[in-house]
């Protein structure tokens, strides 16, 4: 340690919001280059090379073969596929010096459908999985939180090559084994959930979500079913249609200063001869939706009054188009658009479409507005009075409600993603004609697999998972050293001694990291608590009585053993013995 390229700090990085982002800069993994973009110092590139090797290897164990790809990447391409559009601000596109479009590689789907395109022209050639561990760049408009939501960052994304679906199948699950054993090895807390696939496209879609407090992905999941979905991916059970011959007429009331539900509640329970909850109430959120290529459209999205429009679930219910908030200027442009007091007819009377949650079903009654400052309208009848231009899932998912599949309650808690696996199917195949011949000499549509797996992102979610109080808890798999040898004694003979043992273990086989520096015990001791080495080992006062001291980094538990069975019994703690 005296000529490892490492400094440690005292105190929190002022830009740390999460423990992984605060530690692994104070215990000197990364440091910071830009916002969002990270330097690998000798530890933390340590750790990341752990997690490459044991992703590569899982990867090559079921039979993907490797390759890489540029991440300076053509317009064309994307172009073909529509995502040169799609993906909007988040492209990081530049500019050659004869003026040819160019971009930072985003993910790779339109490159490896072109090569096996290139390479490929039977069904003898399929299937085939090709893998690559690269650079990825997309411009956040936030970076926060270290690397977990970075700028730049590395992946492994690997692309299956099938003749048809049950092919696709059998890649599909093979990934969803090997990333697994992948986790599982890199001792990481997850749990599978059902997602969307995005601008990625294609079907069946699965994540997986490293269980964390600090996570940016709200999950859902039924204890009694085992059900999981990521929030954007919850469908809402509709309940069945009811009838309404028995409905009173809807009337128009003048409601006063009530543009909230809360005031629109209060109003109610006043003036009506019934109990109201905002549940009786429609609140009609207003945006406007641009597809690619497209003109802004507005749009009323119709949600039960006692649930909040959930943005990131609207925008996955409407990927690739963007999403946005109407401003000052829309409403004022659109005089029927009466803020706080709006209803489905202002919404379609202004030329928009209005789409509600799979809760407003034909015969519900609503108290909602009116079009009109100051009035609502009450006992409007869904399918009587009003029929809306489509369903949308939009609304907020919460604990307690029924889950999609019919049993028990959902339970909320929040994740990182670290995987993401999808049967995309033939949308990249079409964009760029990928057919091979057949066994009956037609050609055959190839249709593909994409899984992405974060292995920067990785090295944050272990340092989330896995610390305590004092520091970095890494577990052995992935640990820049498998033994900390702190030298905690003046002593020459107890130094030589020290020397002596470290050239020991390491003829063992063991990774050391020595801490040989002229510093006090309190220093080192401290360094190596921050530090995270699943095994540490302490020259000190003992060696004059003949023994080291033995500690497990993450029980904290240390046992004192004779100097003649220190490497054994290093051996042995390394082991799991």
């Amino acid at each position: 340690m005296s000529s490892l390229f490492l400094r440690t700090l005292r105190d929190d990085p002022a830009d740390a919001e999460v423990p992984s982002h605060k530690l692994l800069v104070r215990a000197g993994y990364i440091r910071r280059a830009a916002p969002g973009i990270y330097s690998w110092l000798p530890l933390g590139l340590k750790v990341f090379r752990n997690i490459e090797s044991v992703v590569r290897e899982e990867m090559d164990a079921m039979g993907a073969q490797e390759i890489l790809l540029p991440a300076l990447l053509p317009r064309e391409p994307y172009e073909t596929s529509g995502r040169w559009t799609e993906y909007g601000d988040n492209l990081f596109r530049l500019k050659d010096r004869k003026g040819n479009d160019m971009m930072l590689g985003p993910t790779h789907e339109e490159l490896f459908t072109q090569l096996v395109k290139g390479e490929y022209s039977s069904y003898k050639d399929l299937p085939v999985i090709l893998y690559q561990i690269q650079t990825k760049y997309r411009d956040e408009e936030r970076p926060r939180a270290g690397l977990l939501r970075g700028r730049e960052f590395v992946m492994k994304d690997s692309y299956s090559f099938d003749v048809d679906d049950a092919g696709l199948q059998r890649s599909y699950d093979l990934h969803r084994e090997a990333y697994q054993r992948i986790f599982d090895r890199l001792g990481v807390k997850y749990v599978i959930v059902a997602a969307t696939s995005g601008a990625m496209g294609g079907s069946a879609s699965e994540e997986f979500l490293a269980e964390c407090e600090v996570g940016e992905d709200t999950f859902v999941r039924c204890v009694e079913s085992g059900y999981a979905a990521n929030v954007e991916a919850v469908v809402t059970p509709a309940p069945e249609p009811l009838p309404y011959d028995d409905a009173p007429a809807a009337v128009a009331h003048d409601t006063g200063e009530t543009p909230t539900i809360a005031t629109l509640v209060d109003w109610a329970n006043g003036a009506l001869d019934r109990e109201v909850t905002a549940a009786d109430t429609l609140k009609n959120v207003l945006v406007k939706i641009r597809k690619p290529g497209g003109d802004w459209e507005i749009t009323g999205i119709g949600v039960p009054g006692d649930r909040e429009v959930d943005f990131k679930r609207l925008e996955a219910s409407v990927e690739p188009a963007e999403v946005e908030l109407l401003n000052e200027d829309d409403f004022a442009a659109h005089p029927a658009l009466v803020r706080g007091y709006i209803g489905p007819q202002g919404v379609q009377a202004a030329g928009g479409r209005y789409l509600v949650d799979p809760r407003v079903v034909t015969g519900t009654r609503w108290i909602t507005g009116a079009d009109e400052q100051g009035k609502h309208v009450v006992d409007l009848v869904a399918g009587r009075d009003f029929t809306p231009d489509g369903v949308i899932e939009a609304a907020e998912v919460r604990a307690g409600d029924p889950s999609p599949d019919g049993t028990g309650v959902l339970e909320a808690a929040r994740g990182i993603e670290i995987g993401h696996i999808f049967q995309l199917g033939r949308k990249y195949a079409d964009a760029f004609g990928l057919d091979v011949l057949g066994e009956n000499g037609k050609p055959v549509r190839v249709t593909m697999g994409s899984y992405g797996l974060g292995v920067s992102r990785m090295v944050a979610v272990l340092a989330e998972q896995l610390h305590d109080d004092k520091g970095l808890v890494w577990p052995r798999e992935v640990a820049p050293f498998d033994v900390h040898l702190v030298i905690a004694n003046k002593d020459e003979a107890a130094v030589a001694g020290a020397h002596r043992l470290a050239g020991e273990l390491d003829a063992a086989g063991l990774e050391i990291l020595f801490d040989d520096r002229k510093a006090s015990p309190g220093v080192k001791f401290k360094d190596a608590e921050l530090l995270g080495m699943p095994t540490v080992v302490v020259v000190g006062r003992g060696w004059a009585d003949g023994t080291v001291e033995i500690r497990d980094r993450a029980t904290g538990e240390a046992a004192a053993v004779p100097i003649a069975d220190a490497v054994s019994s290093v051996l042995a703690a390394v082991a799991g013995e």
